[in-house]
């Protein structure tokens, strides 16, 4: 596997390029991995069909978000991430997948993986910000690094899930970055804050926004999907694929560099003079 990226330092280019994002939501189910990969495996069909460059799954999909992985987690070259490797090879797709992931030392991690149209694993990111409430800091390590994927020019900031909570990891990256991509398996019962969240990382970092979540049961908690792109201005971007439940967006890179011309919001940012601060 090619290195883990980490923050890009090359400034973007002032060029357009274009990249079609598939959102994977579906019921992945519960410590399930075949039913699931199965259900994947003809998301990725659709996906393909539709003209999508890449496609999003969400996080852990083969499992759901378990707690047990000292039962479901699988090396990073284990069964799973050969089955997507598989896919999208047969797809001729990139797609980024969340798994449960064994490292070599022992420790569990919470990960995303990008898969190229040749089945090769080239990035993964180790999600940083942990659930507390649901004991994943006791299970799982944290990451420690931010990751960037380049697809068809356009560079993309890879979450996962809780992650969306913490602005500062979107802004650490944004000025490097044309999208955001985050995989989730985000509740129903805090389904508004989803709605909330999503569309604000997309119009304070004027870039796009593309979050995926799971849908059904599992572990005892109730999905709604709510799977969606923004555009860099926050409006929604994504749309429904005729005759099937999939939904796509079309990035460009001209969009994001107008919006940041246009309404440059980091060259408004200055500090109060000292006289009027609040003390």
């Amino acid at each position: 596997m090619s290195p883990r990226p980490t923050r890009s330092v090359t400034p973007l280019q002032q060029k357009t390029s274009a990249l079609t994002v598939a959102l994977g939501e579906y019921d992945t189910g519960w410590h399930n991995a075949p039913a699931s990969l199965s259900r994947a495996r003809e998301i990725a069909r659709n996906a393909k069909a539709a003209g999508a460059d890449v496609l999003l799954l969400p996080e852990m999909f083969a499992t759901g978000f378990t707690m047990e992985a000292a039962e479901f987690a699988e090396p990073e070259s284990g069964p799973i991430a050969k089955q997507v490797s598989g896919i999208a090879a047969e797809h001729e797709l990139w797609i980024l997948a969340g798994i449960s992931v064994r490292k070599p030392d022992g420790r569990f991690v919470n990960t995303a993986m990008l898969f190229s149209p040749r089945g090769e694993a080239t990035a993964t990111y180790e999600k940083q910000r942990l659930f507390v409430y649901a004991n994943e800091n006791e299970i799982y390590s944290s990451g420690e690094q931010q990751s960037i994927v380049e697809i068809n020019e356009v560079r993309a900031g890879v979450l996962i899930c809780f992650d969306l909570r913490f602005p500062e990891l979107f802004r650490e990256i944004a000025p490097d970055v044309d999208a955001f991509f985050l995989i989730a398996n985000w509740p129903q019962s805090r389904q508004h804050h989803w709605d909330v969240l999503t569309r604000a990382r997309a119009i304070e970092n004027q870039c796009y926004m593309v979050a995926v979540n799971r849908t059904g049961e599992g572990g005892g908690l109730q999905y709604a999907g709510g799977s969606v792109a923004y555009d860099p201005s926050g409006n929604r971007c994504d749309e429904a694929v005729p005759n099937s439940s999939l939904r796509i967006a079309r990035l460009s890179t001209d969009a994001v560099h107008h919006a940041r011309k246009s309404f440059p919001i980091s060259s408004f940012v200055q500090r109060a003079p000292i006289s009027s601060r609040a003390t």
